[in-house]
């Protein structure tokens, strides 16, 4: 029989204290899981601290979670750290703590604190993923955007690495676990600040110290601490530079004086060359008009070559003042980038800074040099440059050509006719007819080698002349005809008899021969104007004044009839030179009345 205390503790009290208090004990160690606790590391094995944390047994961590990324572990025995209670004992009957997640939780909570107060925070950036980079946050691990790690692009972010530096954080989700922060904004907060601080104490001729970060067709972007100017390609140097790249590059530690800004846009314009001395000081007395010097070709485009007399002084040799005889030649074909040549002033705009430069000024103008060896009237010989539609381009010394007109080629062909007996690379003689120095041309003839045959018809026909022509050709306005089976002469309708009706050129057929008075002689056009009327209204008047009038008795008809016996007559004669000139025939005969 059991016995019962007077203090009422028998064994059935002990065992139900024992049985409350141990479910006191398990209810209070399962409250501890998912926080953090106090431990105490208690020995260290390989890479593992085996920590007591208060529970019937302890945990081990891993030594690397004491070590933050880039860093080694620094904890001994019996050192106090804090870790999170995950659960009260594990699958090995361990308590499973982990001090990361314990670092975890401090940050979580230290880190919505800055955020909410919009603060920076400390961060190490520890590696890479894609689109960006991770950061450690004092045991929180946050997403670095590839966007958000520097103003600008950024092509090693090794050095950045390993290194702590202030962030912003973006955005949070403890639920997810996700943080994304920023070094961008960190720097363009105190970029902010320092352009407000170095804007407010420019001014315009400063002379400041920067550093080249970007180089472009147009200039380049120097950094001036925080705040970037724009270094124009024309305000490098006073000389000419085709690319900013030719002068500077990139990370270049430059001094350059501040030409213009605009506080508002914070645009910034700089310039190097205003700190060296103005080349264009005294270029009037260095480089006067009409002054012979030596320079380098710097650049050439389609009008012309620029050649530079000293660093920053160059002038424009324009096409046209090139050579004497290239004429529509690309300057390229005559100068070459970085030719020296010799120049001569031509003129001098200080105000526009421009120098006009000539090239074939230093030469001898091969135009006064070929007057004086093939003067007018000379006769040369020379190879045929070129065939063209309206002449041949005959080659003179000294690159000159001279022209030799179709009008020139011959005296009796068209000269569209004439030139097919030429061609390129033929040699001609012709004849110097004229040359025009200032308009830099030669005229050429071929056929003032010979002497022009109408000037010698034209000699020997004169105006009132009366010749035998041989029809070359029936119009419809008249007929063209030969003289002397040289002479080109035409007759008008109008001009082929004195009766209107007989004013016909169809009367008339290629070959007839026709007697006609010159009428005209036309010395520009080579030709002659005949008339057979002029010459029927000259014979008759020659008729009546040598037969007889009308007056007299006598009709026209027998005027003309005696003319015209007469005329058979004579050339009935010529031809057999045997017959004498008959009498006239008695008009007083017998078989005529007489008057009693």
């Amino acid at each position: 029989m059991n016995e019962v205390s007077p203090e009422g503790h028998g064994p059935d009290r002990i065992d139900e204290d024992f049985a409350t208090l141990f479910e006191e004990s398990m209810r209070s160690s399962e409250k501890l899981e998912g926080t953090v606790i106090e431990g105490t590391v208690i020995a260290i094995e390989n890479d593992t601290a085996v920590i007591d944390v208060g529970l019937k047994a302890e945990g081990r961590v891993p030594l690397k979670e004491f070590s933050t990324p880039g860093t080694d572990s620094n904890i001994n025995v019996g050192d106090k750290v804090e870790v999170f209670l995950d659960r009260m004992e594990n699958r090995n009957g361990e308590a499973a703590i982990s001090r990361e997640r314990a670092r975890r939780e401090e940050a979580w909570v230290e880190l919505e604190g800055a955020f909410g107060d919009s603060k920076r925070v400390e961060g190490t950036i520890f590696g890479r993923v894609k689109g960006g980079f991770t950061v450690d946050l004092g045991g929180a691990v946050a997403f670095l955007p590839q966007s958000q790690v520097d103003v600008r692009p950024i092509r090693d972010i090794g050095p950045l690495m390993g290194n702590k530096q202030p962030f912003q954080i973006l955005k949070m989700d403890r639920r997810r676990g996700n943080i994304v922060v920023s070094r961008r904004a960190v720097m363009e907060e105190s970029r902010a600040e320092a352009r407000a601080e170095l804007l407010k104490g420019l001014k315009e001729g400063q002379v400041l110290d920067g550093i080249v970060k970007n180089i472009t067709d147009y200039g380049a972007f120097v950094d001036l601490g925080e705040v970037d100017g724009l270094l124009h390609v024309t305000d490098i140097a006073w000389r000419r530079v085709n690319h900013p790249s030719e002068a500077v590059s990139i990370g270049q530690a430059v001094k350059v004086q501040v030409i213009r800004f605009n506080l508002e846009t914070e645009r910034i314009s700089l310039g190097m060359k205003q700190l060296e001395s103005d080349p264009w000081d005294g270029v009037l007395v260095k480089y006067p008009v009409k002054g012979k010097f030596t320079g380098r070709v710097s650049n050439i485009t389609d009008y012309g070559a620029f050649v530079e007399l000293e660093p920053g002084v160059e002038g424009l040799v324009h096409v046209s003042e090139m050579s004497w005889t290239k004429k529509n030649i690309h300057p390229g074909k005559i100068v070459s980038t970085s030719e020296q040549v010799e120049i001569m002033v031509l003129d001098v705009d200080l105000e526009k800074r421009r120098i006009s430069l000539g090239l074939k000024q230093c030469e001898a103008n091969p135009w006064e040099v070929v007057g004086e060896v093939n003067p007018v009237g000379a006769i040369i010989e020379g190879e045929i440059k070129n065939v063209t539609e309206f002449g041949l381009f005959v080659g003179l010394n000294g690159d000159i050509d001279g022209l030799i007109h179709l009008s020139d080629l011959s005296w009796d062909k068209p000269g569209e006719e004439a030139v097919v007996a030429y061609k390129k690379g033929d040699k001609v003689k012709a004849k110097v007819l004229e040359l025009d120095i200032q308009k830099e041309r030669v005229s050429l003839g071929v056929k003032q080698l010979t002497e022009d045959p109408f000037a010698n018809a034209a000699r020997e026909l004169k105006k009132g002349q009366t010749v035998t022509c041989l029809v070359s050709a029936v119009l419809d306005s008249g007929i063209e005809v030969k003289i002397n089976d040289t002479m080109t002469g035409k007759i008008r309708s109008s001009d082929l008899a004195r009766e209107r009706g007989e004013q016909r050129p169809n009367r008339f057929s290629v070959g007839d021969k026709v007697d006609a008075k010159i009428t005209q002689v036309d010395q520009a056009g080579r030709k002659f104007t005949l008339s057979v009327k002029a010459l029927e209204i000259e014979e008759e008047k020659r008729a009546m004044a040598e037969y007889g009038s009308t007056a007299s008795g006598a009709s026209l008809g027998e005027i003309l009839g005696a003319a015209i016996s007469e005329k058979e007559e004579a050339s009935q004669k010529n031809k057999d030179n045997e017959k004498s000139h008959e009498e006239e025939p008695d008009n007083t005969g017998n078989g005529g009345n007489v008057s009693e």
